[in-house]
């Protein structure tokens, strides 16, 4: 009797001591992580073993819910889903669905985490990988942890494939005993996607956008590199990103980058939105519409669409012989020509008295200047000209008025035809939003693109719509879109705006530009986007490792050396004070109307006074024939 008595005890013992070691086992390899985590048990144990379970997870301040459907009002109680862990019992009899459930829910794969273990035979030494998880996928971003039971110890791999139909891979990740506890594999310092880098030559399907059917014959020679540039850029680059994962490739090439037509999305976006390519090779803009289909991973091109334009002549915007003085100048100025008029008016009336007893000697010489409104004014603006006068005063006191008169005006004709001699060179900078380019005279011309016709056609915003209506594609008129070169030799006669990627536009600068032109070169941007982005299948299993390996490319300056040779920076400005700038009719425009007015006004008053003169005549003769009839 004792004998029975004292195995049954032994037994107890034994089988609390193996509850307790799985308990302190999961703890261990819950803690191992060092993140906060969260706890999901779908556990086939008794209620004394999952309370023990509980009560050690609480200790560590870790959150445990054991059996729980996982509804989505049940989830949003887990606002961090990496810190959620799976906890699955394979000797559960429901388990396969278990696993399905979530597979359907994408549960298997990043960020969440899972740790599979069973007491039966349902991991065995043979075989890592449980059958109960043998066709679900888990894709090379998860962690899922086979946890296996091996004589007094638990060994444990981490599995996953690199698609579905591919062999399962397995990672060593650690073992647990009572003694040693839980010692973790060396090789698990670096997190999944940098230990995962090498996918085995599988094939990646790879989406590159061509508008011209023979850039195929040159993605990497060089050849018209202003074709299709932002492709020829990053093929390079996005080989060197599938020989970093060792992967096969398999290019596929689209027309456009993609745009929703019918509500189907076509280009190289469809292909992404429908599964047939895990990268988009060609960057795209980083639109409202493709946040919630694609998923953007870096920017490695940096360059923007904008309309480039010479800044037109100042006198195109202002009347250059009203800018040489500011407002307070000119009040200035004015106000000293009235003091001096009536200095001038005051002293020829004063000179006129004190010399009565030669006034008649004084009307018969006209060089003396007569004390009336109209022969002062004359002297004034004939002093303003630099023309001088028949007429002057005689007197010590007028001497010295007309000398101050003329020094003055000298001085402000000096300053005033220095400065119209710097405004002939000036621009305007005047323009300085896409409104002010709307109301100004230049025309415009957009390089002939797919994006380009898009997004000018699709424009809703008032300015940029009536830009596309009234400048680009007026009614009745064929749509301004043009070749990159025909856009630089319009832009560089001058009041022409060229809507062109700026990157290789300012190539073609620099091959038809002198060095003078390229000094009053001005951007506004047009397209409300941001630099473009690479793009990769929305919850593709390989998105980490396809930033890795970007930002590595980046950091070894590859994708600085395949921008720098596709594309030009904007030109510096040298040389711009020798450029000579020939004077035009629009700068004459303001002294020409003053000349054609005073010209309508002096014919107006000619006519009036051969008028006049022909009345007087016929009134002369009237009066000798009256005073003959008299006689």
């Amino acid at each position: 009797m004792r004998k029975i008595i004292f195995i049954i005890i032994a037994f107890f013992f034994s089988s609390t001591n193996g509850k307790t070691e799985q308990v302190n086992m999961i703890v261990d390899v819950i803690q191992a992580a060092n993140r906060p985590s969260s706890v999901i048990g779908k556990l086939c144990w008794t209620p004394t073993k999952i309370i023990h379970l509980s009560s050690a997870l609480v200790k560590e301040n870790i959150q445990f819910s054991a059996n729980a459907g996982l509804t989505n009002d049940y989830m949003q109680f887990y606002d961090e889903e990496q810190q959620i862990v799976f906890l699955a019992d394979l000797d559960c009899p429901d388990i396969e669905d278990y696993f399905q459930m979530n597979s359907t829910r994408t549960f298997f794969r990043a960020p969440f985490r899972w740790i599979l273990f069973g007491d039966s035979g349902s991991v065995n030494e043979d075989n890592i990988v449980p059958e109960a998880i043998a066709n679900v996928d888990v894709l090379i971003d998860s962690e899922v942890l086979v946890v296996r039971s091996i004589d007094d110890a638990y060994e444990m791999h981490f599995i996953y494939r690199i698609s579905p139909n591919n062999t399962w891979n397995t990672e060593y990740y650690g073992t647990w005993d009572s003694k040693n506890r839980f010692q973790k594999s060396n090789r698990f310092v670096e997190p999944t996607s940098l230990r995962r880098l090498d996918i085995n030559e599988y094939e990646i399907s790879i989406c590159y956008v061509l508008t011209n059917n023979n850039s195929i014959n040159h993605l990497s020679d060089g050849l018209d590199d202003h074709i299709d540039t932002i492709t020829k850029v990053n093929f390079p680059t996005t080989n060197h990103l599938l020989d970093f994962l060792n992967a096969g490739r398999k290019y596929i090439f689209a027309e456009t980058w993609g745009y929703k037509v019918n509500g189907t999305w076509n280009g190289m976006t469809g292909y992404l939105v429908r599964g047939e390519v895990e990268i988009g090779g060609s960057p795209m803009f980083f639109t409202f519409e493709r946040v919630s289909i694609v998923d953007y991973i870096s920017s490695p091109t940096p360059t923007r669409s904008k309309f480039v334009f010479q800044q037109p002549k100042l006198s195109y915007e202002n009347n250059l012989f009203l800018l040489p003085f500011n407002t307070t100048v000119w009040y200035c100025t004015v106000g000293l020509v009235f003091v001096i008029y009536l200095v001038l008016l005051l002293v020829a009336k004063w000179e006129w008295k004190k010399t009565k007893h030669t006034i008649e000697t004084r009307e018969k010489d006209a060089g003396v200047l007569r004390a009336n409104v109209v022969d002062v004014i004359i002297l004034i603006f004939g002093a303003a000209c630099q023309q001088g006068s028949p007429s002057e005063l005689k007197g010590s006191l007028g001497r010295i008025v007309m000398l101050v008169l003329f020094l003055a005006l000298m001085f402000l004709y000096t300053s005033y035809s220095a400065n119209i001699v710097a405004l002939l060179q000036s621009s305007s900078s005047h323009i300085k939003t896409l409104d002010d380019l709307l109301h100004s005279r230049i025309k415009f011309g957009v390089h002939d693109t797919v994006f380009n016709r898009y997004y000018f056609s699709t424009a809703t915003e008032p300015v940029r719509k009536a830009i596309y209506e009234k400048k680009v594609a007026p009614p009745g008129t064929t749509p301004r879109f043009m070749t990159m070169d025909e856009g630089v030799l319009q832009m560089r006669k001058g009041l022409f705006a060229f809507h062109m990627e700026t990157g290789v536009g300012y190539k073609f600068v620099g091959k038809y530009f002198n060095e003078g032109e390229k000094c009053g070169l001005r951007e506004i941007q047009y397209l409300q986007v941001i630099d473009p982005w690479l793009a990769v299948r929305k919850d593709t299993p390989f998105r980490e490792m396809f930033k890795i390996g970007t930002k590595r490319i980046q950091e070894h300056g590859l994708q600085y050396r395949e921008n720098r040779l596709m594309y030009e920076k904007r030109p510096k400005c040298s040389g711009g004070g020798s450029n000579f700038v020939s004077v035009s009719m629009v700068d004459c425009y303001p002294a020409i109307l003053i000349l054609s007015y005073g010209t309508i006004v002096a014919l107006f008053f000619l006519g009036l006074e051969i008028l006049v003169h022909k009345r007087e005549k016929v009134l002369l003769k009237l009066k000798c024939m009256k005073e003959e009839n008299y006689d």
